[in-house]
């Protein structure tokens, strides 16, 4: 018998050899046909003992009648969940009723993680849910969602080892009546030792500053050369250990003609040159051909990517919202991350950008820079330079 014939002979001794040992074992009382943990692929998880505690903090009218929701004076900040760790955030569902038209730009929320003054998540209420132009609409995704009608939900997963707090600023200059919350979490004997904390950050640029005026089609803007992302518009920077779970964003346009064309420039561990770069926004939000043009484009809203509001594609004024996930492949950074991305390419329009970059670390917070003042985050088209560009 030849060489590679000999595993094979010695792999159907064992087989057989176990065989007759299983037979003995049947006969035990402690018989392996019991399934043992981790080792049932066909029985999923949720039918399977956990161990974890249920729990709930809401806005529930604690005199036992239906006023279910807190009032947020203007100015005021309104705790919505306190909790003690080791546990774990796991969803988040919130609904206001307000008399301001801008009140998801003016309402902040803001997160912390084990006893920190700093915040790890601090954002527009409404960007932070994927409503990045102060507008509702109904649309779906892995990890942010608005229901029918104003119903804001949150499935990221937010794990904390000592303590938890949420907390929502009123910076409008009208009162909200009514704040309805429902978080949901857990409390865990103890979290794995990699556990990350998670974290969200706003950021806008309005307008951001365009490298031309000549900017009419892309083609007049491809002589311009690209490769350190210098000026490009800028998500988050982070440091520590980490990856990147995706961002949304808002465009307002303040030019005619097509806003995309940017390619995302994602550097890892080295603040000099890009590790990943794309070929323009749209195939960065994994749609295509600027999701169908001036006169064709069509929302969408996938499990880990959308452009899930469109108005008045291409034109002065037109609005997208859009959002993309990495849940398939975490971007992962040892030291350092940037997520950004070319406002058109190399970085020649002047639109109004409105963003949330999330992603996990192993520090519970990092140092944010300025939210910028609540006047400055209601969208408002901007005079620019340039044919068709808004005019003051």
């Amino acid at each position: 018998m030849s060489q590679t014939q000999a595993p094979r002979r010695g792999f159907l001794h064992r087989l057989a050899g176990m065989a007759g040992v299983s037979a003995v074992a049947g006969l035990s009382a402690n018989a392996q046909s019991r399934p043992q943990s981790g080792d049932t692929p066909y029985l999923p998880r949720y039918a399977r003992a956990q161990n974890y505690r249920s729990l709930k903090q809401s806005s529930y009218d604690r005199t036992g009648g239906n006023s279910d929701r807190w009032p947020i004076k203007a100015g005021d900040t309104l705790e919505v969940f306190n909790a003690q760790g080791p546990g774990i955030v796991s969803h988040i569902w919130f609904t206001i009723a307000a008399p301001g038209l801008n009140h998801l730009k003016e309402i902040v929320l803001r997160m912390y993680w084990d006893g920190n003054a700093k915040p790890s998540v601090e954002t527009p209420v409404g960007d932070f849910f994927g409503l990045n132009l102060g507008q509702y609409f109904v649309y779906q995704s892995a990890f942010l969602n608005c229901s029918p009608i104003k119903a804001l939900n949150c499935y990221f997963a937010m794990p904390f080892r000592k303590s938890a707090r949420i907390a929502v600023t009123n910076e409008g200059k009208q009162d909200v009546s009514s704040f309805y919350s429902n978080i949901d979490y857990q409390l865990v004997p103890s979290l794995p030792d990699d556990s990350l904390y998670f974290h969200a950050q706003y950021r806008q640029s309005t307008p951001c500053e365009a490298t031309t005026n000549d900017w009419k089609n892309n083609g007049d803007a491809n002589r311009l050369k690209n490769l350190d992302g210098r000026q490009n518009y800028v998500y988050a920077e982070a440091r520590g250990r980490g990856h990147l779970m995706g961002v949304t964003l808002g465009v307002m346009q303040n030019q005619e003609f097509w806003m995309g064309e940017g390619d995302e420039m994602i550097f890892v561990d080295d603040e000099s040159k890009p590790t990943i770069t794309g070929t323009g926004t749209e195939d960065y939000f994994c749609g295509a051909w600027d999701f169908g043009g001036r006169d064709g484009a069509i929302p969408f809203a996938h499990l880990y990517n959308g452009a899930q509001m469109i108005s008045a594609p291409e034109r002065t004024g037109g609005r997208y919202c859009l959002y993309r996930w990495h849940a398939d492949n975490p971007v992962t950074f040892s030291r350092y991350l940037k997520m950004s991305m070319e406002h058109g390419h190399a970085n020649h329009r002047a639109d109004n950008w409105y963003s949330v970059c999330y992603w996990y670390q192993t520090e519970p917070y990092t140092n944010f820079p300025a939210l910028p003042p609540v006047d400055a985050r209601i969208p408002v088209m901007k005079s620019v330079p340039g044919p068709g560009g808004a005019q003051s």
